[in-house]
């Protein structure tokens, strides 16, 4: 199964990467394209998506060239990584490619998205996980809502693997199936918020048709 999964994540990535150039430029479209009205500095895309100083830069004046991305600032610096350290660089929503982009990232992320449950799942005694919030296009109190016995450490690695394929950070909130109980029986306002909210149940052993 281990195998398999690391296989479909291979592919998927891979494939990524010879239609755009390379890693770090799928990783700085995801940002982008995930975080349209933002502007960011190339030292901060630099730690979002944990990639080396110079490969970002290379990135950013590929992407700006092409018109995917528009730079601002950059006065007074010498030469061009001193311009480049002073511009902030953001998605071009007017890209004639732009919607076509979000299609393909989206349909990207929908295929880490199920290795991501996976590869949880692998982890021990899921009970229940459910994807919300930012990872369903959404805006809520977390990500990903996990009910389960599991180490904590290893789920946080697996999630940290994933933010660094997709460059954005994951919120996600891990239970015992004890906590995740109580919690609902006593009507808890942060877990019926997930629960009545807009979800993607990808694991349900716990019989409660939620």
């Amino acid at each position: 199964m281990t195998q398999i999964i690391n296989l479909i994540d291979r592919h998927t990535t891979i494939g990524l990467e010879h239609l755009f150039g390379s890693r770090t430029r799928v990783k700085l479209l995801s940002l982008f394209l995930h975080h349209p009205d933002q502007q960011f500095f190339v030292r901060e895309l630099t730690r979002r998506i944990g990639a080396q100083l110079h490969s970002v830069r290379r990135e950013l004046q590929n992407l700006s060239l092409l018109g995917i991305v528009v730079a601002s600032g950059g006065m007074g610096g010498k030469g061009i990584a001193g311009s480049l350290r002073k511009k902030y660089f953001q998605a071009n929503r007017d890209f004639v490619l732009y919607s076509e982009l979000q299609t393909l990232l989206r349909k990207a992320q929908i295929l880490l998205e199920k290795n991501l449950v996976a590869r949880i799942s692998g982890l021990g005694d899921v009970r229940y996980l459910a994807l919300c919030g930012r990872l369903i296009g959404e805006h809520g109190p977390t990500d990903m809502l996990i009910v389960g016995k599991i180490s904590p450490m290893t789920v946080t690695r697996v999630v940290k693997r994933f933010e660094q394929e997709m460059g954005y950070e994951v919120n996600y909130t891990l239970l015992t199936p004890e906590e995740f109980s109580y919690r609902r029986d006593i009507a808890d306002r942060f877990l019926y918020a997930i629960l009545e909210g807009k979800k993607m149940v990808m694991v349900d052993r716990l019989g409660f048709g939620i």
